[in-house]
């Protein structure tokens, strides 16, 4: 029996589909290899984490869109531009870290400099008490003077795009961001209701992206941008604000076809308590309008997971996620749905079903335990009793 083969039990499990009552997972080195539901101990001697009647075992969180390279400070781009490469990475390693300890065992890192995520994803690798895996997009594609044009991803045209997607492959990327609208964080940048890139620019990434089997997200705002990313067969919209000139305008019909093309789209919640939420200004007066979509796309029958965006600012600290169970909760989303959308709807998105995102028999020993009823009570993720990376207990 291999040094670190053990079973946890635990007076109830979510398999990243459903609840159950007592349950005894049985893991061998980095991977699960037995569920037993009827929660019966090992009968051959091999170590048992007992957690009580009142844990709850969960596939380990899986947040769609955070930036390890914001502080989640109040000047989270001055500080990312004016940090040396080594002070970056030194907190990104730490913003992974606080990560892990919520029980988010594994991100997509959507906009990063000088591809420094790909550097802790090397580190990561055989230490996985250090931080969630991570999925680096590396810097996101925008246009020059565009938004998060800092980060150092400005190309325009369609030659230099695809280059640009096959550059990202190249250097080990797991998923391709382009800002198809523009954004909030970026001065001099077009608002985040009007376009930066093009139909045929959008089919040229994904078209690129596509044929060297990466997924491509698109950060979308504006109901124009949002519509050619769909329709050039993006993988992802990040954000889906609907925002136009005026306000913001969900368009019916353009969200039957997301549900019917299946598009996920990652929804921007989770935040902070306790934390003075001031949205942007281009959002401010719009965030009821915005979550009243939000809870459509749901209800409609999206492909709904979440990305907090953590990082860019004090409400969105990079151990944030947990908190979008609540979010979801007020919109009228079962608890154990919004769950759903963290953790095997994620891992579908993120091209890692039947690995991440479920406990069962062949899934990495991505672990989380909380303390509470979690089809009743959404708060009862943060309550946090162990948590397990790869088979191993890190918190």
């Amino acid at each position: 029996m291999p040094m670190n083969s053990f079973a946890i039990h635990a007076g109830s499990m979510f398999d990243g589909f459903s609840l159950s009552g007592p349950a005894t997972v049985h893991v061998s080195g980095d991977r699960i290899v037995r569920v037993d539901r009827t929660g019966a101990l090992p009968a051959d001697g091999r170590q048992v984490v007992d957690l009580g009647p009142s844990a709850c075992l969960l596939p380990g969180l899986i947040d769609t869109h955070v930036h390890l390279a914001f502080d989640a400070g109040p000047q989270p781009v001055t500080s990312l531009t004016s940090a040396s490469d080594s002070d970056l990475l030194a907190h990104m390693r730490a913003a992974a870290r606080s990560a892990l300890m919520a029980g988010i065992t594994t991100v997509r890192d959507l906009g990063d400099r000088e591809y420094l995520s790909l550097t802790l994803v090397d580190e990561f690798a055989g230490n996985p008490e250090l931080g969630p895996e991570i999925l680096p997009a590396g810097p996101p594609l925008t246009t020059p003077g565009g938004h998060c044009h800092f980060l150092g991803g400005e190309v325009e045209g369609v030659d230099a795009l695809r280059a640009a997607v096959r550059e990202r492959h190249a250097r080990g990327c797991a998923v391709i961001k382009i800002m198809a609208s523009g954004g909030n964080m970026t001065p001099g940048s077009v608002p985040p209701h009007m376009s930066q890139y093009g139909l045929d620019d959008l089919r040229a990434v994904v078209d690129e992206a596509h044929r060297l089997g990466l997924p491509v997200a698109a950060h979308a705002h504006g109901t124009q941008a949002i519509r050619e990313a769909v329709e050039a067969g993006v993988d992802s919209l990040e954000h889906v604000t609907f925002l136009s000139a005026d306000g913001v305008a969900a368009d019916s019909e353009l969200i039957e076809i997301i549900v019917r093309k299946g598009t996920f789209v990652s929804l921007t919640l989770g935040l902070e308590p306790g934390e003075a939420v001031q949205p942007p200004k281009a959002l401010a007066k719009h965030v009821e309008a915005i979550l009243d979509t939000y809870g459509n796309l749901h209800k409609l029958g999206a492909n709904v997971v979440i990305g907090s965006d953590a990082g860019i600012g004090p409400v969105k600290p990079h151990n944030v996620l947990p908190h979008g169970v609540a979010d979801l909760a007020r919109l009228g989303v079962a608890p154990l749905d919004a769950l759903k959308s963290m953790t095997s709807l994620a891992a579908r998105l993120c091209r890692m079903d039947g690995r991440k995102g479920r406990i069962a028999a062949g899934a990495d020993a991505d672990i989380l335990v909380v303390n509470g009823d979690l089809e009743h009570d959404p708060a009862a993720v943060l309550d946090v009793q162990a948590v397990f990376r790869a088979g191993v207990r890190v918190r």
